[in-house]
């Protein structure tokens, strides 16, 4: 089932997280958010929630090393937290 992503948020933190990471990496972000626009449960993001003191948000694969944190606001409306490495859930 496809679920459309009609808006979405960066917290200050994000923008911040972004504007460090690697060029090819931001460009591989900036597609991959395309296809969450699309479908937020798109099989290749690997779109899941989290657990423990992150309970509440969720996660979606940049590549490999990369992920972006965000929380749905409503179904169709998103807050990105924080984007970056596995550290982003520390």
């Amino acid at each position: 089932m496809q679920r459309p992503i009609h808006k979405v948020s960066v917290t200050p933190h994000f923008d911040r997280s972004f504007v460090k990471l690697p060029h090819p990496i931001q460009e591989l972000a900036d597609s991959k958010d395309r296809w969450f626009r699309f479908n937020a449960f798109d099989s290749r993001l690997k779109t899941h929630a989290l657990k423990g003191k992150l309970k509440g948000l969720w996660s979606y694969s940049v590549n490999y090393d990369y992920r972006v944190l965000f929380e749905f606001l409503t179904p169709t409306e998103v807050l990105y937290h924080d984007i970056g490495t596995h550290d982003v859930y520390r």
